[in-house]
C-alpha cells in the first residue's frame, strides 16, 4: 500500500494536466500496475477521496461502571492478561465479595462475566497506556530489515574483496564468564583468510579490529557478509560499512551453509591452530595475536585448498565439481581483476618467506598457549628460539609421536579428591591388620567384626566403602606377589645357556 500511495502521488499531477487521450493511457497503466478498480483509480488520480458508506457505530454496551470494575479486578489479579483474567473473574469476584472488598450490582456483575477476553483487553487499553510501558521491538529487528540477505547461491563469482565474517569462541567446555573470541574474515573469490582475537564482544572493538585487518588485506574490502549475531547487527557496524562504502549483507538465520566459506576456515584454520581450550585475559589475547601473525602467512601462501565450482543434483545424489587445489596467493595472482602492483608486492613477500620458519613460530606460540590454558609453567623463551635445523630434524620423526600440535594435546584434569571425610580413618590400621592376617575375609565379615568391637559407630551403609578399600589392598598384594622378586631364588631355576 505504501508503494501504491507513492505511485499515486507521482502520477496524479501528470494525470490532471493531461488531455483525454493521455489520461486514458495513464489510467490504463496505473490500473495494470496497482490492480485498482478503474473507477477507484480515477477518483484517486483526480484527488478525490473514495467516499464509501462507513459502518454504523455500534451501540455502547459497557459503561464507565464496568470499565472501572474491570480495572479494579485487573489490579487485584496482579495485572494479568485478558485471557487469564476472563478465566479468573468468576472466582475472583466471588472471593472479593465474600471478604467485603467488592459490592457489585447484579446487572454489572452479569456484564462483567459475559465480557470476552478481547473486550477486556480493549477496556484495559487506556489503563495500560497510562503506565507508559509499551512493548517495543528490539533495535536489531528494525536494523535487520535494512540489511539485505545474501545466500550461498547469490555470490556469482564476486571480485576479490567480498568477505564473509564470523566469530569463533574460545570458551572451552563452559560458556560462562568472559573469554576471547576470534574474528575470521574469508574472501569468497580467493579464500584469503585473516584472523584476529577479540578480548570482549563489543561492537566498537570489533570495528577497531576490522580496521586493522583491512590494512593487512591485499585488496580493498568491498563487501562484508555476517551472520545475525548482535555483535554484527548493530548501528555501529552498519555506520562503519556505510562510511567505508562496504556492502553490508547477512545470511539467513540458522542457515550456516549461507556462510560456507568462512565456516570451513573456522575449522580448517582456527580450530586446527588453536584447538578447543579456554582462553581469557590480555596475555592469552597477546599470544593469539602472535600466533595469527605467523599463521596468516603460512595459510595464505603455503596451504592449498579446494574450491567448489559447480554443484548438480540428480535425485538424492549431489555431484560437486572442485577446482584444482591452490593457495589463496595463487588464486589472487591468477585473478585478472587483481592489479599488477598487488601481484608484484605479494610475489616479493612470498619470495622472502620460509615455510619451516613459519611453522616453527606457530608451534612455539601453540606451546605457550597450551601451557597458559592448562595453568602450566610457560615455556622458556630459549626453547622457543630453537634453531631451525633442529626443528627441521624433529619433523622427520614427528609422525612417531602422533599429534604434534601442542593445542591438540588432551587437557589433563586433576583427579578429584575425596570430598567427604573418611568414615573409616580411625579403624583403617585395624582393618589392614585383619586383612593381612586373613586376606580371604570378605567386606561383610570385616564390617561385622568392626560392628562388634565398635557397636553403633559403623552402620551397614559403609559396606561399599569397605569393599572398595579391600579391592585396592588386594590389588597391591597381587602386584607385590607378581612383580617384586623374592629374596631367595633357588639356583635350580636358573637357565644355563649351553656353550
Amino acid at each position: 500500500m505504501a508503494t501504491r500511495k507513492e505511485l499515486t502521488a507521482a502520477v496524479a499531477a501528470r494525470y490532471r494536466t493531461s488531455d483525454r487521450a493521455k489520461k486514458a493511457r495513464i489510467l490504463d497503466e496505473f490500473v495494470d500496475i496497482t490492480g485498482f478498480h478503474r473507477k477507484h483509480a480515477m477518483r484517486l488520480l483526480r484527488g478525490q477521496e473514495d467516499v464509501r458508506p462507513g459502518r454504523r457505530a455500534r451501540r455502547r454496551v459497557y459503561s464507565e461502571a464496568e470499565h472501572n470494575a474491570i480495572a479494579l479486578l485487573w489490579e487485584a489479579s496482579d495485572r494479568i492478561c485478558g485471557k487469564r483474567l476472563k478465566a479468573l473473574m468468576p472466582a475472583l469476584i466471588e472471593a472479593m465479595e465474600r471478604h467485603g472488598h467488592l459490592d457489585l450490582a447484579p446487572e454489572i456483575r452479569d456484564k462483567l462475566l459475559a465480557m470476552s477476553a478481547a473486550t477486556i483487553d480493549r477496556a484495559l487499553a487506556r489503563v495500560r497506556d497510562g503506565l507508559g510501558r509499551k512493548r517495543r521491538r528490539p533495535a536489531t529487528h528494525a536494523l535487520r530489515r535494512r540489511i539485505p540477505i545474501r545466500t550461498s547461491a547469490d555470490w556469482n563469482d564476486p571480485a576479490p574483496g567480498f568477505v564473509e565474517a564470523d566469530l569463533v569462541a574460545h570458551s572451552g567446555p563452559s560458556a560462562r564468564g568472559s573469554f576471547i573470541q576470534t574474528l575470521v574474515l574469508t574472501d569468497v573469490a580467493t579464500g584469503w583468510t585473516e584472523c584476529a582475537p577479540l578480548i570482549v564482544r563489543e561492537q566498537t572493538l570489533l570495528s577497531t579490529v576490522l580496521t586493522e585487518l583491512r590494512k593487512q588485506l591485499p585488496f580493498a574490502l568491498l563487501g562484508l557478509d555476517t551472520d545475525n549475531d548482535t555483535v554484527f547487527m548493530n548501528e555501529t557496524l552498519k555506520a562503519y560499512c556505510d562510511a567505508g562504502n562496504i556492502v553490508f549483507t547477512r545470511c539467513r538465520p540458522y542457515r550456516k551453509n549461507d556462510q560456507a566459506f568462512v565456516e570451513q576456515k573456522n575449522g580448517a584454520v582456527v580450530r586446527r591452530m588453536v584447538g578447543y581450550r579456554r582462553f581469557e585475559g590480555l596475555e592469552a589475547a597477546t599470544l593469539l595475536a602472535q600466533l595469527y601473525r605467523s599463521a596468516r602467512l603460512f595459510v595464505n601462501f603455503f596451504q592449498p585448498s579446494f574450491k567448489l565450482i559447480a554443484k548438480q543434483r540428480d535425485g538424492a545424489r549431489v555431484r560437486k565439481t572442485y577446482s584444482a587445489p591452490a593457495t589463496p596467493h595463487q588464486r589472487l595472482a591468477a585473478d585478472a581483476r587483481t592489479p599488477e602492483v598487488v601481484c608484484a608486492h605479494l610475489q616479493e613477500i612470498y619470495a622472502a618467506l620460509d615455510p619451516v620458519a613459519l611453522l616453527h613460530d606457530i608451534r612455539a606460540a601453540q606451546e605457550r598457549l597450551a601451557a597458559l590454558a592448562d595453568a602450566q609453567p610457560i615455556v622458556d623463551p630459549a626453547m622457543a628460539s630453537q634453531p631451525i635445523d633442529l626443528f627441521l630434524a624433529s619433523l622427520r620423526t614427528a609422525w612417531k609421536d602422533g599429534g604434534v600440535r601442542p593445542t591438540d594435546r588432551p587437557i589433563v584434569k586433576a583427579k578429584r579428591g575425596r570430598r567427604r571425610p573418611d568414615p573409616l580413618v580411625r579403624v583403617t590400621p585395624d582393618l589392614r591388620k585383619w586383612f593381612e592376617a586373613e586376606p580371604w575375609r570378605t567386606g561383610s565379615e570385616l564390617l561385622s567384626r568392626l560392628q562388634v568391637e565398635h557397636p553403633g559407630a559403623y552402620p551397614n551403609k559403609l559396606l561399599r566403602t569397605l569393599q572398595r578399600r579391600l579391592k585396592s589392598w588386594r590389588s597391591e598384594q597381587a602386584n607385590a606377589l607378581l612383580f617384586v622378586p623374592s629374596e631367595k631364588t633357588p639356583s635350580t631355576y636358573e637357565i644355563t645357556i649351553p656353550q
